[in-house]
């Protein structure tokens, strides 16, 4: 059957295939310039420059709507879809870029052209494959870049090695504030707004902030800058959920005048499996909208815009457990303690989140070569978690968060010469308020907390394509809290007698506090770049970067229901200081291209969360896990690799590894990615209806560098009371997965282009436990999936 199957679907490309070559050609000017070479152009599948005198041709492109997007360094790029039938001449001129400062930045990052620490894009056909997913699931497609996850829906990136505050999430220019701070806090972003997904690894960019020492990740939605109405509309359906999604968008551009974009997304998938077994309680639920509208004037531009984001996520039951004996038990059978049918239904515990942005942008440019851009942003996140509780209180949140943030920034660059320089200022202002009603001790208290920052950086071109940079920036950061604390704790963590002054008021076994904490950070960055005439290109970097303690890691004191565990703050953490020094290598030779970065990161008073036991509450008895200060090393090094071994076929490469150390306790750290590797070969052949398959291969080894944090305790059996060491230490075996991915592309109906993708994800079917997974005590990773989809461009 399998054989009828195969050969009925090579017939069918046979009798389809597209016979229509056409070209397009034209020219590049840049705005005050006649000429422009160099410029990065993408046409359909195909990656081109302009040669010397501007001009550029790509050929043998099949008939339909094809895709033209227009970039160069300072400029304001171009997105346009054009209905090609014949040869086409088309000439672009390009805008100096005034939308924002860090855009500017972002582009002369990807390309590498002005930066000693060169971004890695995530491109439009990529975020594509991952509609139905995360954001921390495309970032994936980055090497040095892996995920920490709660579960299958909680997934936020780990850039080399480093997670949480640590790397800034910054959507539309806006830093995301959505109570990111733990594991269990994903992202609140919708992954089908966003046109390009730029990753920075490490503390250099500091026009973004002094506190990012992972690195960044920079979202853009699509701007589009010529005058033209399409759309697009992307259905996803999984097996492994028996749901999916289906996401929206219409554009409309103008390089002139008004323009405007808008998009909605709505998510349903139930239950997922793994091999052996339905995860239960694992559904969730999503929407999403976006919509901006902007006006272009000859010297200035405006614009407005707003996002809306809700999702419900369900927390495996089996998580949850209610003794020691459930987690022991639960560790030793490899089985979850709780199997139920599947269902689509959400039950506690669970997470639902809403987060809202609204931001405008004044952007003023005096000349070709300075322009100023003024923004402000405000952000709601409304953060609910439920446990399992009483029937009176079944529906009443367990932890009940708001937290609102009013941010402005004002950037300024001039270019002059050899010379780039950028400057700005940013203030900040976050309210945290826990409400009462959920009648819990919150963890997280009410706060209020201001932010206020100041930054330089300057690059300077020499000649024979060397380029040097540096920059500077100071911080101010003030946090105030509120928070009930047991006096048996606050005695026991010897706050008594380090911080007498913050009790206000007494309360019999409680004490009211105000905790208050100030300051001041400096972060710098300096590097070179050098590009050889033989193809060869070198980045190195060096920066200095200060991350302060938030919220969860200063206040943490009670259960968090997400995770089921009792998660303990430190009042007496001190700011971490990151030292990091990079080098990247770039080499092309003729259709095969290499990059390798490796990378040492010294950290003064890492913090990180470390298991040390149990504890004993009227709930039941639930793991402890304690925020803790070390000085940590981490080293490593990336490697990605591009061979077109010719037009039809090609093969990528990527390669990660991590030795994060506890200098302190010499012994490793706690929650670093294992070594991996990722093989993936692509078949594409344009006349056949723009035929795309692709067969990966992921390699993640077992993680033998870990920390010892087992404890012994007594569990019941057999109604005696039996010692028993709980291991929670060993990290789980190495696995191999293997995933494919496929694609065609049809004209079904007038003016309309429809994409048909058909993948399948862990094709063995293989059983696994991921060590950066927070559940995997209980349960395996998800099995096979099958999935759809259909992308209409219209």
């Amino acid at each position: 059957m399998s054989k009828k199957i195969f050969i009925v679907f090579w017939l069918i490309l046979l009798c389809n295939t597209l016979y229509s070559q056409h070209a397009i050609s034209g020219k590049i000017a840049l705005q005050g310039q006649a000429i422009a070479s160099n410029v990065h152009i993408h046409i359909g599948q195909k990656i081109i420059r302009s040669d010397v005198s501007g001009g550029y041709l790509a050929a043998n492109l099949p008939a339909g709507r094809t895709p033209i997007s227009v970039s160069y360094v300072g400029y304001q790029s171009i997105d346009t879809i054009v209905d090609l039938k014949t040869n086409l001449t088309i000439n672009f001129r390009l805008k100096v870029n005034t939308t924002n400062l860090n855009e500017v930045v972002v582009q002369a990052k990807a390309k590498g052209e002005s930066s000693s620490n060169p971004a890695h894009i995530v491109n439009l056909q990529s975020i594509e494959k991952y509609s139905n997913q995360t954001l921390g699931d495309a970032l994936t497609e980055v090497a040095g870049v892996s995920t920490l996850k709660t579960g299958n829906a909680v997934v936020k990136p780990i850039i080399n090695g480093l997670y949480g505050s640590r790397v800034a999430v910054l959507n539309n220019n806006v830093k995301l504030e959505d109570q990111q701070w733990g594991s269990e806090h994903a992202p609140n972003f919708d992954i089908n707004s966003a046109n390009k997904i730029t990753v920075i690894k490490g503390a250099s960019a500091l026009q973004y902030g002094g506190d990012a020492i992972g690195g960044l990740v920079l979202i853009e939605p699509l701007s589009v800058k010529k005058d033209t109405l399409f759309g697009r509309t992307i259905l996803n359906y999984d097996t492994n959920g028996r749901g999916g999604s289906i996401s929206s968008s219409i554009h409309k551009g103008n390089s002139k005048a008004w323009s405007w974009n808008a998009l909605a997304t709505l998510k349903y998938i139930g239950d997922k499996t793994a091999p052996d077994y339905i995860l239960s309680n694992t559904a969730n639920r999503g929407a999403s909208f976006s919509g901006d509208i902007k006006y272009d004037a000859i010297k200035y531009n405006i614009s407005a815009s707003y996002s809306y984001y809700k999702s419900v996520i369900g927390i495996l039951s089996a998580s949850h457990t209610g003794n020691v004996n459930d987690l022991y038990q639960s560790i030793n059978n490899k089985i979850p303690a709780i199997i139920n049918d599947f269902s689509y239904d959400i039950n506690n515990p669970k997470q639902d989140v809403t987060h809202h942005i609204a931001k405008v942008n004044f952007n003023y440019y005096f000349n070709e070569s300075a322009f100023l851009a003024v923004q402000y942003a405000y952000q709601y996140n409304k953060r609910l978690e439920y446990d399992v509780r009483r029937a009176e209180y079944n529906d009443t949140a367990a932890l009940d968060l708001d937290l609102k943030t009013s941010t402005i920034n004002v950037d300024f660059q001039k270019k002059a010469h050899d010379w780039n320089l950028k400057s700005g200022v940013t203030g900040s202002f976050q309210n945290n308020y826990a409400d009462p009603a959920t009648a819990i001790r919150p963890l997280i208290p009410n706060y209020d907390k201001i932010d206020l920052g100041a930054y330089g950086i300057a690059s300077y071109s020499l000649p024979n394509n060397f380029t040097i940079d540096g920059g500077l920036r100071y911080d101010f950061s003030k946090i105030d809290a509120t928070k009930y604390y047991q006096k048996s704790r606050w005695e026991e963590r010897g706050y008594d007698t380090t911080f007498p002054e913050f009790i206000t008021e007494d309360f019999g076994t409680q004490w009211l506090t105000k905790p208050s904490f100030t300051f001041h950070n400096l972060s710098a960055s300096a590097g070179i770049q050098k590009k050889t005439a033989n193809n060869w290109h070198f980045f190195a970097n060096a920066s200095f970067a200060s991350r302060n303690p938030n919220p969860s890691e200063f206040f943490s004191d009670g259960l968090h229901h997400s995770t089921g565990v009792i998660e303990l703050g430190d009042l007496n953490l001190d700011k971490e200081q990151s030292t990091k020094i990079s080098l990247t290598i770039r080499k092309k030779i003729n259709q095969f291209s290499i990059e390798i970065n490796p990378y040492i990161n010294y950290i003064k008073n890492y913090i990180y969360l470390k298991p040390v036991g149990f504890e004993t509450t009227i709930r039941g008895a639930f793991p402890v896990w304690e925020y803790q200060q070390t000085d940590a090393r981490l080293m490593g090094v990336d490697l990605q690799t591009q061979w077109d071994i010719n037009k039809s076929w090609q093969h990528s490469f990527a390669m990660a590894y991590v030795k994060g150390d506890d200098r302190t306790e010499n012994q490793p750290l706690i929650d670093m990615p294992p070594f991996n590797l990722y093989n993936k070969i692509s078949f594409s052949k344009k006349e056949w209806h723009d035929l795309t398959l692709e067969l990966k291969s992921e390699i993640v080894t077992k993680q033998n560098r870990y920390a010892d944090n087992n404890f012994s305790t007594n569990i019941i059996n057999n109604n005696e009371l039996q010692a028993v060491v709980v291991d929670i230490s060993t990290p789980p075996p190495a696995y191999h997965l293997l995933h494919f991915y496929s694609q065609m592309k049809f004209d079904t109906f007038k003016n309309v282009n429809t994409t048909v993708a058909f993948s399948v994800q862990n094709i063995m079917n293989v059983s696994y436990r991921d060590y950066l997974n927070r559940q995997r005590f209980f349960a395996d990773e998800m099995g096979r999936s099958f999935q759809v989809q259909l992308k209409f461009n219209y």
